[in-house]
């Protein structure tokens, strides 16, 4: 009798105590990051004035690589055109290479020069030259080498094809997944390559301010880099620690109970 008693005391008090821990454990399972909201300096609704220029027209430079399709009433030397672009000067893309000397070789025309100018710039004189040669030709000009990097603490790091003259931030972090539990909004660094110098700058994704700066659009080879909280990293790795504690501790005190059950029969 007394160790049917001793027994039931001791199933009871373990019962208490695996209680007790599967709770922690529970609320160890519930526990919610906090995240950081973008622009959050905007608390009602309002307007923004001043915005950053939107029209940005980059120059052609050495090295790039351009696609150039003409379109015209002379179908035939439209083909002779088009054809030329896919003789590739890379083995990963086709398109003509702006070369040292900032000139580019095309049909009909040869050497023509391309660094210095816009692509609309470029296509108005195509335009115009090829006019000997064809009827109504229209010229389309576009970026094949330009890019963006997006490293750090984002859903998808990747490099993305930029075709476009530049892009907003926010484009760029929805492609990569957008910046994860880690990444902070407040610090997010860009590196902006001009000539033969790199510019680094942080930006604040938490302030509405970012729509008044000049770094609000990403340009070509431009490289963002989303940094991790550390501190916030830390507190998230020793949460899931301990729930993993917890979870083991409260699986040894089932155990426990479950002896001293069969053992109390």
């Amino acid at each position: 009798m007394l160790y049917t008693f001793f027994a039931r005391n001791c199933r009871q008090k373990a019962s208490v105590v695996a209680y007790f821990f599967i709770s922690l454990f529970l609320l160890g399972s519930c526990s919610i990051t906090k995240q950081t909201a973008y622009l959050q300096t905007l608390s009602k609704d309002t307007s923004i004035s001043n915005l950053v220029n939107n029209q940005l027209e980059s120059k052609i430079q050495p090295g790039d690589q351009l696609s150039i399709i003409v379109n015209s009433l002379s179908s035939i030397e439209d083909l002779y055109f088009n054809n030329a672009a896919a003789i590739s000067t890379s083995p990963s893309m086709s398109g003509f290479t702006v070369y040292p000397d900032g000139k580019v070789l095309l049909h009909r025309l040869g050497k023509v020069t391309a660094a210095g100018l816009t692509r609309r710039e470029l296509a108005a004189g195509l335009e115009k030259n090829l006019s000997d040669y064809m009827k109504d030709p229209i010229v389309n000009v576009g970026y094949l080498n330009h890019k963006v990097t997006i490293i750090g603490s984002v859903g998808a790091p990747l490099v993305m094809p930029m075709p476009e003259e530049q892009l907003p931030i926010f484009d760029v972090l929805v492609k990569s997944g957008d910046i994860n539990e880690q990444g902070m909004k407040d610090r997010v660094m860009i590196i902006r390559e001009n000539g033969n110098k790199k510019t680094v700058k942080f930006i604040d994704l938490t302030d509405h301010a970012i729509f008044n700066s000049p770094w609000y659009y990403v340009q070509p080879n431009d490289i963002i880099v989303v940094k991790a909280d550390l501190v916030k990293a830390q507190k998230e790795e020793k949460r899931k620690n301990l729930q993993a504690n917890i979870a083991f501790g409260s699986s040894m005190i089932a155990i426990l109970i479950t002896i001293v059950s069969l053992i109390a029969r």
